[in-house]
């Protein structure tokens, strides 16, 4: 098991990790977080190859990805750099990459009843209002659990907060800072339930957050 302590704080910088082998020739990995090798909850970064490609397969509890570089491909379409996608539990598909991408992906965690299937593509979707100068790009809801981007105009400090059901970051461009650390693009956080801080930036930075997922007790 990999970083499955939900009452601990986890960052990972992947700028100084390794890539792995996977199972399919030409698809390599940063394992973020991992319950079995090739089973149960999975976080990673995943680049493929060009050509690369993975067999037909079934998500028993979901798939959730981020699409950070390149074209990532499947039977339904293709999904270019900046897409959002949610596949729900018992869905299939056989993913590819013509050109080569890099991914965030996130497996086997929805819930039973998160049926919904998403594709944005979220170069062409406008951004919304947020507390002070943020600007919020919502991604999907499910009870309570909440997924968005979510862009900070440099300069920009946030208020303390808490965060129930924990919070889960990955830093998509610029750098996000609170009282703990500095975290650059490529950084993945995941700070458990009831954890709290005060964030602020320096530069402009967007980043993927999720919030209410993790186990409260």
């Amino acid at each position: 098991m990999l970083n499955m302590d939900f009452a601990k704080k986890v960052v990972v910088r992947n700028a100084e990790e390794q890539w792995q082998a996977s199972p399919a020739v030409g698809v390599e990995r940063k394992l973020l977080e991992r319950e079995e090798a090739e089973r149960g909850r999975a976080t990673s970064i995943v680049r493929y190859a060009a050509g690369a490609a993975f067999n037909t397969h079934e998500h028993p509890l979901g798939e959730e990805i981020f699409v950070l570089e390149g074209v990532f491909s499947d039977e339904n379409g293709d999904y270019p750099a900046g897409t959002y996608i949610r596949n729900p539990p018992g869905s299939h598909h056989a993913p590819f990459s013509r050109e080569g991408c890099t991914l965030f992906v996130k497996l086997h965690q929805f819930a039973h009843q998160d049926l919904e299937t998403v594709r944005i593509n979220t170069n062409q979707t406008p951004w919304l209002p947020g507390q002070g100068g943020l600007q919020v790009m919502p991604l999907h809801s499910f009870e309570t659990e909440h997924c968005a981007l979510v862009k900070w105009p440099a300069g920009e400090v946030f208020k303390p907060h808490r965060h129930f059901g924990g919070e889960e970051i990955l830093v998509l461009s610029g750098e996000f800072i609170d009282e703990h650390g500095r975290y650059p693009a490529g950084t993945w956080l995941r700070s458990p339930h009831l954890s709290q801080h005060t964030p602020y930036v320096e530069q402009e930075t967007i980043i993927y957050v999720k919030t209410g997922h993790l186990p409260v007790g």
